[in-house]
């Protein structure tokens, strides 16, 4: 298993865009080969600040998500809208940094 947790924090007042866009994502990204579970979560005390839990089931089906279209079209979304990001992809043996 490697679980990718992606940080995301949005400019002031656009956690709801970001939950909104993500929607779309979140149903596609569900189907794909490999996907074990792909949750989004918003932070109750700072509504900007959401993180995606992921759970695939090897590192080949992480490099595939990241070629999605449905991927890129989301991360072109957010190029106005968060003001930071953090992906940690977590192996057996390591944790990555991207």
């Amino acid at each position: 298993m490697v679980y990718v947790i992606a940080y995301l924090k949005a400019h002031a007042g656009r956690g709801d865009d970001v939950v909104a866009l993500a929607a779309p994502l979140v149903e596609a990204t569900r189907k794909e080969a490999g996907c074990v579970s792909y949750d989004l979560y918003r932070k109750p005390t700072e509504p900007d600040t959401l993180v995606f839990v992921e759970n695939w089931k090897d590192r080949a089906a992480v490099d595939a998500h990241f070629a999605e279209p449905h991927l890129k079209a989301f991360q072109a979304a957010m190029a106005d809208v968060l003001a930071d990001a953090r992906i940690e992809v977590v192996h057996p043996e390591r944790i990555e940094v991207i």
